[in-house]
């Protein structure tokens, strides 16, 4: 009796490790999506929000997680614009290849270069040399 009672013991303690366990990584993948969804939205909001300018911005954004993006020309180029008439058409247009980087990080996860607990989402999009 003694020996049953020992071993339902290990096997309700293995069974409870267990379980916290799934905790944590539940609790880690919602982190994991949450930031996700956060680096898509800071994402769009730099290429849709506005026209692309080179830089480095970060900040705040709430519930303990932190993000920063980095715009950065790539190279640039003149091209022939397409569907543009008249006298007042232009012979050619520059454009830059910007090279876009969203990272988002949260309180905990440790610094954003330690790669723990960051989502980085990367992207390349064209823009406008600015008149």
């Amino acid at each position: 009796m003694l020996i049953a009672f020992i071993i339902a013991s290990l096997a309700l303690a293995v069974l409870a490790q267990s379980g916290v366990s799934s905790l944590r990584s539940i609790q880690s993948a919602a982190r994991y999506e949450e930031a996700l969804a956060r680096a898509r939205s800071r994402l769009a909001l730099a290429l849709h929000g506005a026209p692309l300018v080179a830089g480095d911005h970060q900040g705040d954004d709430g519930g303990g997680y932190r993000w920063r993006v980095r715009i950065a020309p790539i190279s640039s180029t003149a091209v022939r614009p397409l569907g543009i008439t008249g006298p007042r058409r232009p012979s050619r247009i520059s454009v830059v290849l910007y090279a876009v980087s969203v990272w988002v990080w949260w309180a905990g996860a440790g610094s954003e270069e330690s790669g723990r607990g960051v989502v980085r989402l990367d992207t390349q999009q064209v823009g406008s040399v600015a008149q």
